[in-house]
């Protein structure tokens, strides 16, 4: 199991960084590794909302498909990963001085047959340096 969280203070506001954050489409804008979103439930946003994310990292293709299992809007969102790579994560804005501060924190689970553990521990610092570089291409869209 990998858990892996990152956080970012951002210069924008609670409330225009939730915006983004909650347009669950446009995350395919700022996250690198999330090359297409496609909802397969009727809702966009919210508890029960369900998608499939085409996710690339370096060689390694696969499609993580994710429910969000609770909205605390204005807040948070978590999700529920039951694709190749189960776990559970929680997108998190909280207001910091002007701004705000953003957290990423996922808790993972590789199959046994794509080295468990191992490769729970390897993917560790990558996903924590993905999603940091993530956090950093968000702020800069917010701010351009």
């Amino acid at each position: 199991m990998a858990r892996v969280a990152v956080s970012r203070e951002i210069s924008a506001p609670r409330e225009r960084v939730w915006g983004a954050l909650a347009d669950l489409e446009s995350h395919t804008d700022w996250m690198r590794d999330a090359r297409s979103i496609e909802f397969t439930s009727e809702l966009r946003r919210g508890e029960g909302t369900r998608m499939e994310v085409v996710t690339v990292i370096g060689p390694l293709r696969t499609t993580d498909i994710m429910e969000v299992v609770a909205w605390d809007e204005g807040r948070s969102i978590d999700v529920r990963h039951e694709g190749l790579v189960t776990g559970t994560g929680t997108l998190r804005v909280e207001p910091v001085g002007n701004g705000s501060r953003v957290t990423w924190d996922e808790t993972l689970m590789f199959p046994w047959w794509l080295g468990g553990a191992l490769t729970a521990w390897l993917a560790r610092p990558v996903l924590g340096a993905v999603w940091k570089g993530n956090l950093r291409r968000l702020e800069e869209t917010l701010l351009a």
